[in-house]
């Protein structure tokens, strides 16, 4: 086997894990092998604290670690202002087969960190971090809101009532309000629902009142309730997500007003953009490269002279 030509007089790699980190330390001249020093750090701030000076002892500002789950990063917080470091995906630095061990772990990934072997995972900047934490839990809770409105639905049918027969969006203006009766157990005659609903509903009338006649229980009553609750505390919670989102993303005032410009790309989307790929171009030297990081291009998969198709996750969703 052909010796690797190291690049790093003194660098090291950690292996992650929930409870412990093992940390393999190498240092030395760059034409020789190195010396290598072992050690192994719980996970508390404490331990971490402890890490970081054993590091600083040795003049070591090279770090390598796996991106295991997200065990790695109270790790790189600590270490984010002192050192190096360096993320990396797992699945591109397997070790060979062999007798496997957490202190194997850790100098593989050292001796590959040593000789500029492993590729940089992008972790944005702190504030883009937590601008990134906001706008995917947005995304989540949007997500429940659908969730909600359909199991709204389902308890509508399951009672027969055909509110969405005659409204296209019951969660709008008129359909909340009759969603509000129903909950209380209100009884609507013609009178009530046109005072009720507005605009075009108007000329529904008649048929809202066919459509509220349905075999709706106790139990449906009490389910709805729940539903509505819930979906109102978590457009609440969108709400003040909302707020945070635009105090964070105020400072990237610049960058948001070249995003809308692109048809399609709208205030909240280009905050999105932000949080996942940050501002900070040089992370991608090129196009390429920005497109594969963000799952958007098709990636090669050949073997034996033939070409296996991997559709994107866009596609995959469509």
């Amino acid at each position: 086997m052909v010796p690797l030509e190291a690049i790093l007089e003194r660098c090291a790699g950690v292996d992650v894990h929930q409870d412990n980190l093992v940390v393999c330390f190498l240092s030395g001249s760059l034409d020789k092998k190195p010396t290598k020093e072992f050690e192994t750090f719980g996970t508390t701030t404490k331990e971490l604290l402890r890490l970081q000076d054993w590091l600083e002892e040795r003049q070591c500002v090279e770090v390598a670690m796996e991106s295991t789950g997200v065990y790695w990063k109270p790790l790189w917080n600590i270490l984010e202002g002192n050192c190096k470091l360096t993320l990396a995906n797992p699945e591109r630095i397997k070790n060979v087969p062999g007798k496997k061990t957490d202190y194997n772990d850790a100098e593989w990934i050292a001796q590959l960190h040593r000789c500029g072997l492993i590729t940089q995972s992008f972790v944005p900047d702190e504030p883009i971090r937590d601008l990134r934490d906001l706008t995917r839990y947005r995304k989540k809770l949007i997500q429940n809101v659908t969730q909600e409105k359909n199991r709204i639905h389902k308890i509508l049918q399951d009672a027969n009532i055909k509110l969405t027969t005659f409204i296209t969006d019951i969660f709008g203006v008129s359909g909340r309000k009759l969603l509000d009766s129903i909950v209380d157990g209100e009884v609507l005659d013609e009178k009530r629902i046109r005072e009720m609903v507005s605009g075009k509903v108007k000329s529904k009338v008649p048929d809202l009142i066919d459509a509220l006649n349905g075999r709706l229980r106790l139990h449906h009553r009490n389910m709805l309730r729940r539903h509505l609750n819930h979906m109102g505390y978590l457009q609440e919670e969108i709400q003040t997500l909302e707020a945070e989102i635009e105090t964070l993303i105020s400072k990237y005032d610049e960058e948001m007003k070249l995003l809308v410009t692109i048809p399609g790309i709208s205030h909240d989307a280009a905050a999105s953009i932000v949080a996942e790929i940050g501002t900070d171009m040089t992370k991608f030297p090129t196009e390429a490269q920005l497109s594969s990081w963000a799952g958007v291009c098709p990636a090669n998969h050949i073997s034996n002279g033939k070409k296996k198709v991997k559709r994107t996750d866009e596609e995959i969703e469509g």
